[in-house]
């Protein structure tokens, strides 16, 4: 299976409660759109030093990443990235990882937005279908 690219928007959260509350407009919202490469093998989101930067996250901390290589390097810990593909979206911390080019978009994101590579079209694709899978609760009254 070939490499799998999504185009994703990366929004600060901090920024978006901001709003929520009045104290910024829509337009003082930091997001950046960027072409990401689907990693089902990276746990979670990485993000490059300048996509860190664009979005003005805070550093929560740091760990140690194991890379492909088997190597552990030091990487930083953001607060929560919003992230939207389509119509779906969630948020989680993103790992900066020094010298990365492109945006990973890992397992943990794909899985809350109920999302999968299509092996067939190599792409990406909702699992239960393209539509926000929404569940209702129905009275049991009838």
């Amino acid at each position: 299976m070939g490499t799998v690219y999504a185009e994703i928007t990366l929004t600060n959260t901090g920024d978006r409660i901001d709003l929520r509350k009045g104290l910024i407009t829509e337009a003082q919202v930091r997001k950046v759109t960027v072409q990401s490469v689907v990693d089902t093998g990276a746990a979670t989101l990485f993000i490059s030093e300048a996509v860190c930067g664009e979005l003005g996250l805070e550093i929560e901390g740091e760990r140690h990443t194991r890379i492909a290589n088997g190597g552990r390097i030091p990487c930083k810990v953001t607060e929560p990235v919003g992230i939207r593909w389509k119509e779906r979206d969630t948020a989680c911390r993103a790992i900066v990882m020094p010298g990365l080019e492109t945006v990973l978009l890992g397992a943990i994101p794909l899985e809350d937005m109920d999302l999968m590579v299509n092996p067939v079209g190599q792409e990406l694709v909702g699992v239960h279908g393209d539509e926000v899978v929404a569940l209702a609760l129905v009275s049991a009254e009838n």
